[in-house]
């Protein structure tokens, strides 16, 4: 039976430092060939395996990545875990997934369990209490302590760190051009409260979309939802209370319980009442009538959030905090319009 040899005992038997040994096992091209592939074959031979946890003390990596959401239920969001653990696993690394419930206090207690030696790095979606709060100590002091965080779609410019995000001005402008171009005048919003980034930005593009085309602006037109278990009793107001003939709605959860209860009070969809919802999720392309969506490419982002939070983990330089200020990365992903029944 061969023996089962470590780092230094192959070092020693080939004459060559544990450091070469290491690099050449990992492909290290600073390795030359000959050597790279000695040393291969000869862990091969006896069947080496590193120890992992050995590793992880000595180098003070996990090889794992801390994900933090503020819910699961929307599809976006597990969409961009797909992403995520796709480029993640693609690098040999794992992922871990903590749920802030839109928590302040969770966010803190997640932040603070996965920094102590668990992850390498955060990958973030703001909670919308934490927004609320503009509080975002814990993140600074994760990244004071050298872990690299990226945000992604709930964004602060509170915090240098990279991020991943879309355009949601523009997003939102986009879709309610739309419905414009339809013949639509007197459009609604359904939105979130104006201290989530996500549901302020795209409230801006859907206001300057109206004033730029010369129609109406009323305020009364626009709701803004802030729990979302009680949403379908505000949607059931504006719908009996105002009259338009399209309605823009930040997430597919407002716009398939919008088409809900204008079934119910007689409103056709899209005859009588036009609808265009964020995220193209299963909801909307199961919902009767389907829904038109802003496909916001939650896959791409993840993959994008994993690749720039990797790449950081594994630079071979080290960084003044200074230059990598200069070097922080705000990648936007491009958005598209899926037009469906909803609309047509």
């Amino acid at each position: 039976m061969k023996k089962k040899v470590t780092l230094k005992q192959i070092a020693k038997e080939l004459d060559v430092s544990i450091s070469t040994v290491s690099k050449s096992l990992r492909n290290s091209l600073e390795i030359g060939e000959e050597t790279r592939l000695k040393v291969q074959a000869f862990a091969k031979f006896y069947h080496y395996k590193p120890n992992n946890i050995a590793l992880s003390l000595k180098n003070r990596k996990t090889k794992t990545i801390g994900i933090i959401i503020p819910e699961i239920v929307h599809y976006f969001f597990s969409t961009v875990i797909n992403g995520i653990e796709h480029v993640a696993n693609e690098n040999g690394y794992s992922v871990i997934i903590c749920l802030s419930d839109d928590s302040f206090d969770k966010e803190v207690l997640n932040m603070e369990m996965l920094a102590n030696g668990s992850i390498d790095g955060f990958i973030m979606s703001l909670s919308k209490e934490t927004q609320f709060k503009g509080d975002f100590h814990h993140i600074t002091e994760v990244i004071n302590q050298g872990m690299p965080v990226v945000m992604f779609d709930r964004v602060t410019n509170d915090i240098l760190c990279d991020k991943v995000i879309i355009n949601d001005e523009l997003a939102a402008y986009e879709a309610v051009q739309n419905l414009i171009d339809k013949g639509r005048k007197k459009i609604a919003l359904v939105t979130t409260v104006d201290y989530v980034s996500v549901g302020k930005f795209r409230t801006d593009g859907y206001t300057k979309a109206l004033i730029d085309n010369g129609l109406h602006f009323d305020e009364n037109l626009i709701i803004k939802i802030e729990n979302v278990d009680n949403c379908e009793i505000t949607i059931a107001q504006l719908l009996q209370e105002k009259a338009f003939d399209a309605v823009f709605a930040v997430n597919e959860l407002f716009a398939v319980t919008i088409i809900k209860i204008a079934h119910k009070m007689g409103i056709k969809v899209p005859e009588d009442l036009a609808v265009i919802a964020f995220t193209d999720g299963i909801i909307s392309k199961y919902s009767t009538p389907t829904i038109t969506t802003v496909s916001q490419n939650g896959a791409e982002m993840g993959a994008v959030a994993a690749k720039i939070l990797i790449e950081r983990l594994e630079a071979e330089d080290e960084e003044s905090e200074e230059e990598l200020e200069e070097i922080y990365k705000t990648v936007v992903i491009e958005t598209h319009l899926i037009e469906r029944e909803s609309t047509l």
